[in-house]
């Protein structure tokens, strides 16, 4: 059983309570039809405050707070006209049990009121209850009566909402946190798994280079000369621009250094949006692109343009100092 409903049983359970005190009469109320329609009204009023709920567009779970603002405003006038009919129906006898019903009735349908989220109203028909009951039953009679607890409970609910409320907050922004904090976490095991994957590729392009360099002890051939900085500028790469790099992208950029190129691979943003299939459509056409070029520097450039994603252009000097631009490739967005 959840909670809600238990709470509307309770408030359901103690209309009904204050309601029969109404109809217990020692003696012949003066009025009987009148004090009949006051206690009609009054389990109408509690009837919609409980069970009234706001619209709500179609498909979307229904909400039961804050109650609707009719539903507020009847609570409100019955706690203005109840006192008055009850007086008149019960004229002489009004200090008898069944003539002071509507002190606790209408407490317990302000308590309603403010737990559904309408303070203002629920104050206001509290002060409403305590002039009809001053008017009616004398301040001292009044207090006797039970007004006294009818306004405490109504502050009760007030703090109690506040109290509930706060918890909700405190509990969204723990979720809020968590979510943050698991967000960090999976972030940081990405970021950890991609180091150790980057450090293998070091490991695999340049252990055997470095092996080799403490065999010779720093006495290396011109091939393998070559061959380091092949293996350095390949660590470059995978530090620059691994989003760029496949095997057939790699392949081509070492055929290109090996034929004299100077390559530089720069990822500077614009793939971070593109799924795992657009990324190789990307690498496919930019080893299409280096297939066969003798450019003397060659850039490789992501893009956070709209429309292109990886710049490839090559330059080589020619007259002198001047250099002309010999490749030019624009690889667009799949």
């Amino acid at each position: 059983m959840s909670i809600r409903l238990v709470l509307t049983v309770l408030a359901v359970a103690f209309a009904l309570y204050q309601a029969v005190r109404g109809v217990l009469w020692t003696t012949w109320p003066t009025q009987p039809w009148l004090l009949g329609i006051a206690l009609g009204a009054y389990l109408l009023a509690t009837v919609l405050a409980v069970f009234s709920t706001p619209r709500t567009p179609p498909g979307e779970e229904p909400r039961s707070e804050p109650m609707p603002l009719w539903a507020a405003w009847v609570a409100v006038v019955a706690a203005m006209a109840l006192p008055t009919m009850t007086g008149l129906a019960v004229a002489g006898t009004v200090r008898a049990t069944y003539g002071t019903w509507f002190v606790g009735g209408i407490g317990a349908l302000m308590v309603v009121v403010m737990v559904r989220r309408r303070p203002w109203l629920a104050w206001l028909g509290t002060a409403a209850l305590t002039l009809g009951s001053m008017v009616w039953l004398g301040p001292l009679q009044a207090f006797g009566q039970g007004l006294v607890g009818s306004i405490v409970w109504v502050g009760v609910a007030q703090l109690v909402v506040f109290l509930i409320d706060r918890a909700e907050r405190d509990a969204a922004q723990l979720g809020e946190l968590q979510a943050m904090t698991s967000a960090w976490e999976a972030a940081q095991d990405g970021r950890e798994r991609e180091r150790r994957v980057q450090l293998q590729r070091a490991l695999a392009v340049g252990g055997p280079i470095l092996d080799r360099v403490i065999a010779m002890h720093g006495v290396l051939t011109p091939a393998e000369r070559r061959d380091a900085g092949i293996a350095e500028a390949r660590l470059r790469d995978e530090l620059r621009g691994p989003r760029l790099l496949d095997d057939a992208v790699r392949a081509q950029i070492d055929a290109a250094r090996r034929r004299g190129s100077q390559v530089s691979v720069f990822d500077e943003g614009g793939l971070d949006e593109l799924t795992e299939e657009a990324l190789r459509e990307v690498r496919a056409q930019l080893a299409s692109a280096l297939v066969g070029a003798h450019s003397q520097r060659i850039i490789i450039r992501t893009s956070p343009h709209d429309r292109v994603v990886v710049t490839v252009v090559g330059r080589s000097r020619v007259d002198g100092d001047e250099d002309a631009v010999d490749l030019w490739r624009e690889i667009e967005s799949p």
